[in-house]
């Protein structure tokens, strides 16, 4: 009489079990990675690797403090970024617009295309990514740390037409940490 028992509790559970994932199966939709989730602020720095006219005017290579903001759409793979590139006097604005393309849970890269404001010019004040007003495309990646709300993000801005007196295409790499909210 036990083992009759046991026979039928045993099939009641692995029938109940089969239910269970043929429900499940029927509801659930395939996993696809997304972009790494959520908007950030965060800080690093700018390194440039370019400078335009040095002989005459001092249009050099520099390095700035960077702050870096990401607003990302939900249900869009497209995010509204900004970087803040700033040392002493020299200031320069990019705000972009980026197409996110997700490598896996936590990593996402993307390329983004904006504009780079600056308020150097003539008097020798270069930013990371030259001295005027230029069209810039950004490529870069960010990697959401698991199981914590920190994000590292690393990307290059590449501005066209980016000195003043030089003339030519800048570039930097920027790097940092954000906190997403």
């Amino acid at each position: 009489m036990n083992r009759q028992l046991a026979w039928i509790t045993r099939g009641g559970a692995i029938a109940l079990g089969a239910a269970a994932i043929a429900a499940t199966m029927g509801v659930a939709k395939p996993a696809s990675a997304q972009p790494a989730y959520g908007s950030y602020v965060g800080i690093g720095g700018s390194f440039g690797l370019t400078e335009g006219n040095t002989t005459v005017f001092n249009e050099s290579r520099e390095s700035a403090a960077v702050i870096a903001v990401r607003y990302n759409i939900l249900e869009l793979p497209i995010s509204v970024r900004g970087q803040v590139l700033t040392l002493g006097s020299t200031t320069a604005i990019v705000p972009t617009v980026s197409y996110d393309l997700p490598l896996n849970w936590q990593t996402d890269a993307y390329i983004g295309a904006g504009i780079a404001f600056q308020n150097g010019g003539s008097d020798g004040d270069t930013s990371p990514i030259g001295n005027q007003t230029a069209f810039v495309i950004q490529p870069g990646v960010d990697y959401s740390l698991p199981y914590s709300r920190l994000v590292l993000f690393g990307n290059a801005i590449i501005a066209f037409d980016a000195y003043e007196e030089g003339g030519g295409t800048a570039a930097s790499l920027q790097g940092g940490v954000g906190l997403r909210f």
